[in-house]
């Protein structure tokens, strides 16, 4: 039997490949392969497209959404007139189930059959090279497997944890209805994004972040630019602090701190990362190591011949648009054709609270670490000529450069429009442009992409400075591009 031309694999045993994991990135490889005329068997342990339709991404960016208009109609007094909101929860709730179809991968197993593959829910193990076991049943494959399956959230050894019904962030997502406070274990992008989303529909919210700061892998800046955010909205951070141990009483929960604090709530939601679950796969039957805490892949994402990695399992970074990159090399090593080696200097990420955070490259911290001499540039987004005319403009620009080569080698924006402004620093960091040559370029004004420009001193150089006296690096990007004869 046939499919939009495939082979169908329901009374067969082989295939071409198997792809152990159809998350997001896992579907998308399927679907490439299925529309090459190949035999695909995809296994999943959940839901079809895993976590990022369902609980991760797009759920809780629409909340974000939801929570950033509440906070816009605030700022309408001081720029506009009058307005007043009422926050419902449960109006982005049942937009959310839309968005979700309840928790249901019905129509991702649909897409999948109706284009030739088989799908099966279980749990895969390899017993050979290209063998994998599901539901007591056994495939080989032809051309190779694909390892896909993502990770599980880190549950922390707190004492007593397992005497309280706490949440995972896919609680926070799958909730109808919101706890009057609850208490953050995690001042991560995840626990930072869902913190503030609660804050502003009511919620009495306190982070406990062991670092010193929250988002602690981000530039100081934007960290300090959050927690500026967080203070506005009522959300109580406590850093350099751990919870050492947590118990009911009263139909609440207390949270007790390593420095003997104690925090009650009546929720409490862990949000301490993710990490791949690698022991049960049986890499060990295909010649990998099952203790490793990632799998090692090479330019072409091969873990071994005829076995590919992609995603959070292989560490390069747990994000979505970094396993789909991932797999289009993969689809293209699978069916013979061109592409270029896998690179991860220029991953971005953004943190969408309010305000963003997007960030890409080194931090100037990482590049000292890894040996560079750098200049850096640090402008203020409030003294951008878009920044002074939109309103709500707390934010910052930051730039590091490579004086050896005067390449732009990591950036952040954060702002209102942090994660839109990174498409430009993204660009520059892949593409290793010279920041002479970013300075050469014309910006369009007055936009907040414009205030990378004026960060550079490619416009505006006299005015811009005087609006923003705490700025700084234009001296050192100066002596860069002066020593390189640009």
């Amino acid at each position: 039997m046939t499919v939009n031309g495939n082979k169908m694999v329901n009374q067969d045993s082989n295939t071409d490949v198997i792809i152990l994991g159809v998350g997001t990135s896992g579907e998308d490889l399927s679907l490439q392969l299925l529309d090459a005329g190949l035999d695909v068997v995809g296994i999943e342990a959940n839901l079809v497209g895993g976590t990022c339709p369902y609980y991760g991404c797009l759920p809780s960016k629409m909340m974000v959404r939801a929570t950033n208009l509440l906070k816009e109609s605030e700022r309408v007094r001081s720029m506009s007139g009058e307005a007043s909101t009422s926050p419902d929860w449960s109006k982005i709730a049942k937009l959310v189930r839309q968005l979700t179809g309840e928790w249901s991968d019905a129509g991702g197993v649909e897409r999948f059959e109706k284009r030739g593959g088989r799908l099966i829910h279980g749990e895969g193990k390899f017993t050979g090279p290209r063998t994998v076991s599901v539901n007591g049943k056994s495939f080989t494959a032809r051309k190779g497997v694909v390892i896909a399956t993502g990770t599980k959230p880190v549950i922390p050894p707190i004492s007593g944890l397992d005497k309280v019904n706490y949440w995972t962030t896919d609680d926070i997502i799958k909730a109808d209805s919101l706890p009057e406070s609850l208490v953050i274990i995690g001042g991560g992008a995840t626990g930072s994004e869902l913190g503030q989303v609660l804050a502003r529909y009511g919620v009495t919210v306190t982070i406990v972040e062991p670092g010193d700061r929250v988002l602690r892998l981000e530039e100081p800046e934007a960290s300090e630019k959050v927690e500026e955010a967080f203070a506005e909205d009522v959300i109580t951070v406590h850093k350099g602090a751990r919870a050492k141990e947590v118990e009911p009483r009263n139909n609440l929960i207390v949270t007790r701190l390593d420095d003997g604090e104690e925090l009650t709530s009546e929720r409490l939601v862990i949000a301490t990362g993710r990490k791949p679950d690698l022991a049960k796969l049986g890499l060990e039957s295909a010649g990998l190591d099952s203790s490793a805490k990632f799998i090692e892949v090479d330019e072409r994402m091969r873990a071994a011949e005829g076995i590919w990695a992609m995603g959070d399992v292989t560490g390069k970074a747990m994000l979505t648009h970094v396993a789909l990159y991932q797999g289009a090399i993969i689809a293209s090593d699978i069916l013979g054709k061109e592409h270029p080696p896998a690179e991860f200097h220029s991953i971005p990420r953004v943190t969408f609270t309010d305000p963003e955070v997007g960030s890409v490259g080194f931090t100037e911290t990482e590049a000292k670490e890894a040996g560079f001499d750098v200049a850096v540039v640090t402008k203020q987004i409030a003294a951008t000529f878009r920044g002074i005319l939109h309103g709500n403009n707390s934010g910052v620009i930051k730039l590091v450069v490579d004086r050896a080569t005067g390449n732009l080698i990591g950036a952040t924006a954060v702002g209102s429009r942090g994660g839109e402004i990174l498409g430009l620093l993204t660009l520059a960091v892949h593409a290793r442009i010279p920041i002479a040559k970013l300075r050469s370029m014309i910006y369009a004004f007055p936009t907040f992409t414009g205030g990378v420009g004026e960060a550079i001193g490619a416009y505006g150089r006299g005015i811009t400075t005087v609006l923003d006296p705490g700025y700084s690096g234009l001296k050192e990007l100066d002596q860069v591009v002066e020593a390189l004869g640009n």
